[in-house]
């Protein structure tokens, strides 16, 4: 099968096409560090050709959730280290996830108690829990200066170099699923009349200049970019056009970056149009509620709708999951009471088929 067949993407030998997706597991301490078992986590899913993590913040102030780690330090950068040399003990290949949350999250998740920084002042419309768990309308952003997206571009740079710094192969920029990337990309959550929006051109500014300064800083051969164009997440649904994806893959193309990676449910024009017009490696993950058993990941690539197809939840329960897909042996249920929940539980306890 195609799945089972080696790749090559730039640097790196993948010895699969079947990358585990990020995914969050809200496992770090109040200070953004991941416990020591979180390197076995990783290191049992080694068999996946790439591992993608779960979404880190590049900064203090682009956390928008309870336990999710950081890079930005000392402490979260040392236990980074000892995830990518689990994984590298096994053979694998792990870029690191770098995401600022935006308008989504809570003030009281930030230095200071804030505030929430987006491209523009629009409130998104669902509930956020705030740091001790407890759910609230989500409150209204404030527009970022000029000087605070070029700050948030170099918070981005830093953070990747320390992931390169701890042994992570690379960085992927979390553009999609309403998060800020995504906030500069859709015209319903960017209204800015500067260089940063106004236009297809400026709504991909942002992404751009950030592709670039973190390509300038770990090489672009270190660096992979994900979007949802069409996504729903986060208040999301309809705040997208085609014509600002087509400019921003148009304009990213040149800087030769890793992988493009695509989130979508089905096929469509638009999906079809950027994999025609991408000049490296292109992933499709095919969402939450889009198929992603064996056969139906196989058919993506045989059509040659993607290079690398990404798998979320089957890797959780499922450390093993390539090798049980070769060996046709029936996959475990995962439990989602256990998905968020803290402790070891659910995370590093589901067991190999050989064990």
């Amino acid at each position: 099968m195609k799945l089972f067949e080696s790749y090559r993407m730039g640097p790196f030998d993948l010895r699969n096409r079947i990358a585990m997706a990020p995914m969050t597991r809200n496992r770090a301490d109040n200070d953004g560090v991941l416990p020591d078992y979180a390197a076995d986590y990783y290191r049992q899913r080694a068999g996946a050709g790439l591992i993608i993590t779960e979404a880190t913040q590049p900064s203090a102030s682009g956390r928008g959730y309870q336990g999710t780690p950081g890079i930005h330090n000392d402490e979260q950068e040392a236990q980074w280290r000892r995830v990518a040399e689990a994984v590298h003990s096994e053979g694998g290949t792990i870029f690191l996830q770098l995401m600022h949350t935006g308008r989504i999250g809570h003030t009281s998740l930030l230095p200071d108690s804030g505030p929430l920084l987006a491209p523009s002042a629009v409130r998104a419309e669902m509930k956020v829990a705030d740091v001790e768990g407890v759910e609230w309308e989500a409150e209204e952003p404030r527009a970022m200066t000029e000087d605070e997206v070029f700050g948030v571009i170099e918070d981005f740079a830093q953070a990747a170099g320390r992931a390169v710094r701890a042994g992570i192969d690379g960085v992927e920029l979390h553009g999609a699923n309403g998060y800020l990337l995504h906030q500069f990309l859709s015209y319903g959550t960017n209204q800015r009349s500067d260089d940063f929006g106004g236009s297809a051109h400026g709504r991909s500014e942002f992404v751009v200049r950030l592709v670039e300064r973190v390509a300038e800083t770990i090489g672009p051969e270190r660096v992979g970019l994900r979007v949802s164009p069409g996504g729903k997440f986060n208040d999301m649904r309809g705040l997208d056009d085609d014509e600002t994806y087509l400019e921003l893959v148009d304009r990213i193309n040149p800087i030769g970056i890793s992988y493009l990676h695509t989130l979508r449910r089905r096929s469509t024009p638009l999906h079809v149009e950027l994999r025609a017009r991408w000049a490296t490696t292109f992933m499709m993950n095919t969402g939450y509620h889009g198929d992603s058993d064996r056969d139906s990941l196989e058919a993506i690539l045989t059509s040659g709708h993607s290079d690398l197809v990404s798998v979320g939840r089957y890797f959780i329960s499922n450390p093993d999951l390539v090798e049980r897909w070769k060996q046709d042996v029936p996959l475990s249920e995962w439990n989602e009471d256990t998905f968020y929940s803290g402790g070891p539980r659910g995370l590093i306890d589901y067991p190999a088929a050989t064990n």
